[in-house]
């Protein structure tokens, strides 16, 4: 989640859980909390590489029926941005 989803009820409900909200605090915040900032960019490099498979319209439409057709096809198609 982004600064958006920061509010106390939400991070406290997460805990509850037992996840550790990864939400960077907003600047306007009275008291910035923690959180693990390598994590979060990490999440932001997973989130860019989906948003580029998605660019992909085969992909994001799902044109291939069978599961083994399309795990291969996003295979590929990671291979092509990782080569670009």
């Amino acid at each position: 989640m982004d600064k958006a989803y920061d509010s106390n009820d939400l991070i406290e409900k997460l805990k509850q859980q037992g996840l550790i909200p990864v939400i960077p605090p907003k600047t306007n915040r009275k008291e910035q909390r923690q959180y693990d900032e390598h994590i979060y960019k990490e999440r932001h490099l997973v989130e860019c590489f989906i948003g580029k498979l998605k660019q992909l319209g085969r992909v994001f439409y799902r044109v291939e029926k069978l599961m083994t057709n399309y795990k291969s096809f996003i295979q590929f198609a990671a291979d092509l941005i990782w080569l670009r």
